[in-house]
């Protein structure tokens, strides 16, 4: 209740703003359940909106798609993230999270050389020779501008919008809150984690605030790439980039361009496909670090048929752990082994409860669907999106990291048949799988997992005594304690002082009745309409008492 009403006065405004855009797009039912408009209310506002008549209904996703548009850059942001949860969200979300695009003005001109300075720390034209007025691109929380630097290098120069992070962070506070109050209005909304998704959506979301952590990650991926003659990456000027700007190479290409103008520009869609498909498969299986959304806008055609990837805001990783069950897992879908996948599908669901009997069945009737398709005609993304299908029927949540990893395969093999409509992705993926089995079985490499699963075991039986001689201190000191998590404890303690208030009420309002009674028997003392006053302000007291009863009683009912 306290957390609710801190955070009515501090983003009342905002607070005002969401619960309005979400009436008119017709999801007032959801802020009602979420107590929206009750914020607002304490904070001493009310909501006066009428809602969309229920006869012209537009699909649910479309209106959410529609209100994330107008809610601004971070519900744009988490939609942009929400895409990625392939295993929380079927298609016709996914299509509608994945058309969100920030369409914003550019900052004003007269603003620009006092944002430069505040970001650079000196004034921009010590820094740039010349520097293009229009944007090149504007988004939600930067612009781009073509620039030279003072030795006539080209460069592309990222900017902050201003005021962008005081708005993201209020935003985020709200998230917060609206996830809590998901988890506890909408049980079968639980099992999504949504607080947990809103954390994820919040650390993603201030590291692109900070063009720094770009940058950082734009070096560590022209590391990887720096002997592919293939791939460019641009380079970071860092004695220019700080959080606030970001100075890099300006890349001069193709971008977002129809595949028919290509060949004219004397480039070839297939070999590009092959060339940009074996770059993001290296990201994922070789290097563990991979571009989390290699749609056409953020991938630049340069001359000879190589390749830039600009916008490495959202990025992926994946530790050697996880590369080794998406080897499990092709090799169970090669082998039609439905057990075989089941175990790797599981291991990533953590500690949700599976029927696996059934799990496993459902498996088997996919496997059996591409039991006749030859491994290199396979589909990646009708099998990623029948697995999802699949995950989210059994009510299993993927870890972020695979829920990206599988967002970003889709929208690879997308690209690629923009590219090439003979385009396989399976082709490019079997010999990274081989190159993944080889290293796994290279004699130096398991004798490094033997070595440290006996150094593990080693450490763990040295300190066992330890251990178990501190756990009979704590039980004979009456230390011994036992963590229970209990889901929606907290619901259930204030239900609870809900319920005991009432029953208070009650018990106050039969002992008005019974007292006054008692006093409408007793004659002398002051008069009202003729009856004596004590004992009438008590039944009315009783009165009112008995209407809050039930207007409290019918309106908890409402939100069960």
């Amino acid at each position: 209740m306290l957390r609710e009403t801190l955070i009515a006065m501090r983003d009342l405004p905002r607070l005002k703003q969401i619960s309005g855009i979400l009436f008119r797009h017709g999801l007032g039912e959801f802020a009602q359940r979420l107590r929206l408009p009750r914020a607002v209310e304490k904070a001493g506002e009310w909501l006066n909106i009428t809602l969309p008549d229920p006869a012209n209904a537009i699909p649910a996703p479309i209106r959410v798609r529609r209100a994330f548009e107008e809610l601004g850059p971070t519900f744009i942001k988490l939609g942009q993230i929400l895409s990625t949860r392939v295993d929380v969200f079927g298609p016709e979300w996914i299509t509608e999270f994945e058309k969100l695009q920030s369409t914003v003005p550019p900052i004003g001109d007269g603003f620009l050389d006092a944002l430069l300075e505040q970001a650079l720390g000196c004034k921009p034209d010590e820094v740039f020779a010349e520097f293009e007025r229009k944007p090149i691109g504007s988004a939600s929380i930067a612009q781009v501008h073509r620039a030279l630097l003072k030795d006539g290098t080209e460069v592309a120069v990222k900017l902050r919008r201003p005021g962008i992070v005081e708005k993201v962070e209020a935003d985020l506070r709200i998230l917060e809150h609206i996830a809590h109050l998901i988890e506890l209005e909408f049980p079968d909304a639980r099992r999504f984690q949504p607080s947990e998704i809103v954390a994820q959506f919040s650390r993603s979301l201030r590291r692109e605030l900070d063009l720094a952590v770009e940058a950082r990650n734009m070096e560590r991926f022209g590391k990887d790439f720096a002997g592919d003659p293939h791939i460019r990456v641009p380079a970071v000027y860092w004695d220019y980039t700080r959080p606030a700007v970001n100075v890099q190479d300006y890349i001069a290409g193709w971008s977002a361009t129809p595949v028919d103008a290509l060949p004219a520009a004397g480039l070839s869609p297939p070999l590009l496909a092959k060339r940009g498909a074996d770059a993001v498969l290296k990201m994922i299986l070789i290097n563990g670090f991979f571009h989390a959304d290699p749609h056409p806008g953020n991938v630049i055609f340069l001359a000879d048929n190589r390749i830039a990837f600009i916008d490495f805001g959202m990025v992926g990783r994946l530790s050697h752990k996880r590369r080794d069950e998406i080897v499990d897992m092709l090799a169970a879908l090669a082998e039609r082994n439905e057990r075989g996948m089941m175990n790797v599908l599981l291991e990533w669901t953590g500690s949700t409860p599976v029927d696996e009997e059934q799990f496993a069945e459902d498996i088997g009737e996919i496997l059996f669907q591409y039991d006749h398709v030859p491994l290199k005609n396979l589909n990646i993304t009708q099998l990623i999106n029948d697995i999802m299908a699949l995950i989210r029927d059994h009510g299993i949540l993927l870890p972020p990291d695979m829920a990206m990893l599988f967002k970003a395969l889709i929208t690879l093999e997308g690209l690629g048949r923009q590219l090439d409509p003979d385009f396989q992705l399976v082709e490019h993926l079997a010999p990274f799988v081989r190159q993944l089995i080889l290293a796994r079985y290279d004699p130096r490499n398991l004798f490094k997992r033997g070595k440290t699963t006996v150094t593990e075991g080693l450490g763990m039986l040295a300190n066992l005594p330890g251990d178990i001689i501190r756990l009979g201190k704590d039980i004979r000191h009456g230390r011994f304690r036992i963590n229970l998590d209990l889901k929606r404890l907290e619901q259930f303690g204030h239900q609870l002082d809900k319920s005991v208030n009432r029953l208070t009420m009650g018990i106050v309002t039969g002992c008005l009745i019974i007292g006054s009674s008692i006093v409408m028997t007793v004659k002398g003392g002051p008069t009202l309409f003729g009856l004596p006053l004590f004992g009438f302000l008590g039944f009315m007291a009783a009165f009112f008492n008995s209407m809050w009863l039930i207007w409290s009683i019918w309106r908890a009912g409402k939100h069960l």
